[in-house]
């Protein structure tokens, strides 16, 4: 059984400077790119004064940032739902530093399920030894039993279906039978999906933000320092 989760939902800031419509010549608009290091031979180069504050600001701004990143790592330490998870369970953590998904792999069963407080969506894929599978698209929930809720159900009948990104990926699972929809939610808890994997991978979901943070923050630093 393979569990998938997208874990962080970053919140992505988009700042966009844009120029007045200019008629003449085609231009429509005007991109301004600023050079960290030395301007090209020839190009407009800024006062002193000019310089000494662009080098005043990105010396306090990284300034700034070592100090976040020395809080943050002085700060940090994995939850213990992670590190019992991944003591205790025949499942093996694959994840890619700057990859926001992750995914936790284990064999059994009648095929692999692959996974991508607030709710962390996951999918669940069960493929049998032909190529066919399910992949069930769910979250996670508060509480103390039942931590996982079914969104919609996909099924695949071949590898190249599985790609294909305009297949269908079936109806909203509340609006299946009841009886199916009892079935399909009693077939993954006895596949393994349970209260331990939804506490991992919410701290899991947790965790790889923080982390990805203080990479973020490590690059911005290096990038003013250039």
């Amino acid at each position: 059984m393979a569990i998938s989760a997208a874990a962080i939902a970053p919140l992505r800031r988009r700042c966009a400077l844009a120029a007045p419509h200019i008629a003449r010549r085609g231009v429509s608009a005007l991109a301004v790119v600023p050079r960290l290091g030395g301007a090209r031979p020839g190009a407009f180069a800024p006062s002193g004064l000019q310089l000494s504050r662009r080098f005043s600001a990105a010396s306090n701004a990284v300034k700034v940032l070592a100090s976040e990143i020395k809080h943050e790592e002085e700060q940090y330490e994995q939850a213990k739902e992670i590190k019992n998870f991944l003591k205790n369970s025949p499942f093996k953590l694959v994840e890619t530093p700057g990859d926001v998904n992750m995914a936790s792999d284990a064999e059994g069963g009648e095929g692999g399920e692959e996974m991508s407080k607030e709710a962390t969506e996951l999918t669940v894929t069960v493929e049998n030894k032909k190529g066919g599978g399910m992949i069930f698209y769910c979250s996670t929930q508060t509480g103390e039993d039942h931590r996982f809720v079914i969104g919609s159900v996909r099924t695949y009948a071949t590898a190249e279906e599985k790609e294909r990104s305009s297949s269908y990926h079936g109806p909203e699972f509340e609006d299946l039978d009841d009886k199916l929809q009892e079935a399909l939610d009693e077939y993954l808890a006895e596949l393994g999906m349970c209260t331990e994997i939804c506490d991992f991978v919410d701290a899991m979901a947790v965790d790889k933000e923080q982390r990805e943070y203080v990479q973020w923050l490590k690059v911005a630093k290096s990038v003013l320092e250039a």
